[in-house]
């Protein structure tokens, strides 16, 4: 079965992908990618300038087609990180109708508009490396996370099996597309399953809702806003799914999300290295805070008194890409992947993930204190919009629980008892700050490095 089976299988003349800059069938999709394919065949890898358009879907599809690397860069990439991504990858030529995208870096751009149909080449083994995804460690720059077809296709499978997603879907979605969330699952996940795409170019909540789909993917400051229009999101009403992910959905959101549209957000958990491995299901319960069950043929388990998430399964990546070379991932014994992150799993498997090992799990006075429960709590607050919790430095305590609020005006004092009333005393705030925003990378994730620095 090819990588992009609905696509290459049909030639259909309907409506296929829908972008800000044009709208194409697979007839079309199919011959401009196959004509680009043609110009990079044999290339050790292709960077492709990954803007929110029908151009970048083409790209992508063409590096697909002719089983070379694809690398997609964040248009918005500053001048270091783009000079770091494009010389680690060895990627020899940039894909992209903009001449000037390639930046300082020196790579000849193929544009990918051109007109023309090429030759499907034939499929390559699905062994072979699709893609190479650029994720932020903790410390040192981005690192290149390979990712092979059969991972790909095995992700897309469970995911179409979990979410009944079939041909007859239109999936819309407004999200970047050089992760994980916006190009492998909202862009390719449509031209495996043969569902049609449509991209509202920004997340708005009057783009989705004027967007008529059936199957809608957002991360959970797309949600919010999206209920903070209840006109928008009554209009999602009709839709099949609700599908969040990228970073915990709030509870409240969660709930606001459920009263408006008439239904339960379906919520999901994955990374970069694992593509997605737990969701809730089509047909199954939607538990507000949980991320649902492990997709088909995933395992998880909890390793450590703290419960640090270990998941295997055939969505792993390949390796990290380092000098040149696809260095083996740090795998702990008999194939497990420590995603870093610490959860719990209830009697019926229902996954909840208390946060990251490295910035949610805080030491105070010899307690162990999860982040996301105190965070949950301050946003049962009616004044409180956001929070962010972290641990800061304590001379007495080690660690104290130091939270980051936007809210309505409230006193510290007050948010402060209203945890402690809630949960135990020693997961209190000591200190609540409140500010404008919290900072987000573009998936939405709050960046909390930065929250520890302030």
């Amino acid at each position: 079965m090819a990588l992009l089976d609905s696509l290459t299988a049909a030639d259909d003349l309907t409506a296929a992908v829908t972008c800000p800059d044009a709208t194409l069938s697979r007839h079309e999709l199919l011959g401009r990618a196959a004509a680009v394919a043609a110009g990079i065949a044999g290339a050790p890898a292709v960077a492709v300038h990954a803007t929110p358009t029908a151009a970048t879907v083409v790209a992508v599809t063409a590096g697909l087609l002719a089983g070379v690397p694809v690398v997609p860069v964040p248009p918005d990439a500053g001048r270091l990180e783009r000079a770091h991504l494009l010389t680690d990858c060895g990627a020899t030529l940039m894909l992209s109708d903009e001449p000037a995208a390639a930046g300082e870096s020196g790579l000849p751009v193929l544009p990918v508009s051109r007109a023309g149909r090429g030759a499907v080449p034939p499929e390559p083994p699905p062994s072979k490396p699709a893609l190479v995804l650029y994720t932020s460690g903790t410390t040192g720059p981005p690192k290149g996370v390979v990712i092979s077809r059969a991972a790909i296709a095995a992700d897309l499978d469970a995911l179409a099996e979990a979410w009944q997603w079939t041909a007859a879907d239109t999936l819309v979605h407004g999200l970047p597309l050089f992760h994980v969330h916006g190009l492998v699952l909202g862009v390719l996940g449509a031209l495996r399953v043969g569902s049609r795409l449509v991209h509202t170019g920004k997340a708005t909540p009057d783009g989705y809702a004027a967007a008529g789909g059936t199957l809608y993917f957002g991360v959970p400051t797309v949600w919010s806003r999206i209920c903070a229009a209840p006109a928008a999101a009554r209009a999602l009403g009709t839709a099949r799914l609700l599908v969040s992910g990228s970073a915990p959905l709030p509870v409240p959101v969660f709930d606001a999300l459920s009263a408006l549209t008439g239904q339960a957000p379906v919520e999901r958990y994955g990374m970069t290295e694992t593509l997605i491995t737990v969701s809730a299901r089509a047909d199954g319960p939607r538990l507000a805070g949980h991320v649902g069950t492990p997709l088909a043929g995933v395992r998880t388990r909890l390793a450590g008194e703290d419960g640090h998430l270990q998941v295997r399964g055939p969505t792993l990546l390949d390796g990290y890409l380092r000098g040149g070379t696809v260095e083996p991932p740090g795998l702990a014994e008999d194939g497990w992947f420590p995603t870093g992150d610490i959860a719990t799993i209830d009697a019926d498997g229902n996954h909840r993930i208390v946060g990251r090992a490295s910035t949610d799990l805080i030491k105070t006075g010899g307690y162990r204190v999860g982040a996301g429960e105190v965070e949950d709590a301050l946003l049962l607050h009616p004044a409180v919009r956001e929070a962010a919790v972290v641990g800061t430095p304590h001379p007495d305590l080690g660690e104290q629980v130091t939270a980051f609020v936007v809210a309505d005006p409230v006193g510290e004092s007050e948010l402060i008892a209203f945890v402690a009333e809630r949960l135990a005393a020693h997961k209190r705030p000591r200190v609540v700050r409140m500010v404008d925003d919290l900072p987000r990378n573009p998936m939405g994730k709050v960046r909390k490095s930065r929250l520890k620095e302030m």
